[in-house]
């Protein structure tokens, strides 16, 4: 992990070396430091902090992934990291039972895979590069979109 700076962030700061679902405890860390960073910064803040994180999470996948020679690694959580932050920043201002909601329903789809989660992660699956970067991430932005579409359907409800 210190070996490189893009290794940091890919691995969630250490918290997709989780030996156990490393994709859920990237999840985990990413609701744990959205609510840190929420208390010190401003909702306008955290949109230009995820515009920010969605560029460096397609670069240090890239990077990392090239590094362990593997696709997609599943030590790699940026993706949830970036894709969960986006679906509490919508979600803003929503108590702790909406949160956990919304993390049970982006593991969810994060996980199964349904329909076009399924889709997004097939469609680069393997690429080298920036697009292997990129197709690490995208099934999760579509997973957290997924997410959101649930959430708005039942409110509409």
């Amino acid at each position: 992990m210190r070996s490189h700076p893009a290794h940091w962030v890919a691995l969630g700061f250490g918290s997709g070396l989780s030996p156990i679902a490393p994709g859920t405890a990237g999840t985990l860390w990413a609701w744990l430091a959205w609510v840190a960073l929420g208390l010190w910064l401003t909702p306008a803040q955290l949109g230009w902090l995820l515009a920010a994180a969605l560029p460096l999470s397609v670069w240090s996948s890239t990077v990392t992934a090239r590094h362990l020679r593997t696709a997609d690694p599943s030590a790699i959580v940026i993706d949830e990291v970036v894709a969960f932050w986006i679906v509490l920043w919508l979600l803003l201002p929503a108590g702790f039972w909406a949160q956990a909601v919304a993390f049970a329903l982006f593991r969810f789809f994060d996980a199964v895979k349904p329909g076009p989660v399924g889709w997004a992660d097939r469609l680069l699956h393997g690429a080298r590069g920036w697009r292997g970067g990129f197709g690490v991430v995208l099934d999760d932005l579509v997973a957290a979109f997924c997410t959101l579409l649930v959430i708005a359907l039942w409110r509409a409800w």
